[in-house]
């Protein structure tokens, strides 16, 4: 089960983090992985940032995800030499799984009940208190700007009346990062911004990730 963490959420993590860095700048690129939440400033209570994931929870979802496992969707050579040889396919090519990926994905939950539960334990103090606290989900299915937007609206329908709760929300899927501004007093229009994703910067990212990832083993 530790190296199913280790190859899951670590990886991830890291994904999440470079990505942060490299479409919103500076502020980003001293977050290390730790724990409650997965990524934090270096020092100081600065900004954390707790990493999840959500997928379609069904029958249909789950057989195309072992589809993807087993090979029988396509993929270039190159994509199916770096997926065979790292274990992770996120970034490369939609709907492709790679073998370490699996159950990070398979046991995912929907980005509803995501939302619920992070919420719940920011509410909590589970996390801490930040300075900035964000949530960052990646999404398995594509995004369009009216689903993050609802997205953002029911994180802040949940968040309503808590005393700790989160500040900014990032909402990725592989060609889109979503940022929602949670805070308090903004006007509907500017809480959402929306980056695109390059299909040259998505493989940067997922290389620097599988890089890192490596130097850890």
């Amino acid at each position: 089960m530790a190296t199913t963490r280790k190859y899951g959420t670590c990886f991830f993590e890291q994904y999440a983090q470079i990505t942060l860095a490299a479409l919103l700048g500076s502020d980003y690129e001293d977050l290390v992985n730790r724990d409650r939440p997965d990524l934090q400033s270096v020092s100081g209570h600065r900004l954390g940032i707790e990493v999840t994931r959500a997928m379609e929870e069904s029958k249909a979802a789950e057989k195309e995800l072992l589809k993807d496992v087993a090979g029988i969707t396509q993929a270039g050579p190159e994509d199916e030499e770096l997926i065979l040889e790292s274990g992770y396919a996120y970034g490369l090519r939609r709907r492709l799984v790679g073998a370490k990926e699996y159950h990070y994905w398979s046991t995912s939950l929907t980005l509803r009940r995501i939302l619920e539960s992070k919420v719940s334990k920011a509410g909590n103090g589970f996390y801490g208190h930040y300075d900035t606290l964000g949530l960052f989900v990646f999404c398995k299915d594509q995004l369009g700007e009216e689903d993050a937007r609802r997205a953002m609206n029911y994180a802040l329908s949940l968040q309503r009346g808590l005393d700790c709760r989160y500040d900014l929300l990032y909402l990725a899927d592989v060609d889109d990062l979503f940022v929602c501004n949670l805070e308090d007093g903004l006007k509907a229009a500017s809480r959402l911004v929306r980056y695109r994703i390059t299909q040259e910067q998505r493989r940067t990212f997922y290389l620097e990730a599988v890089r890192r990832q490596i130097g850890k083993d």
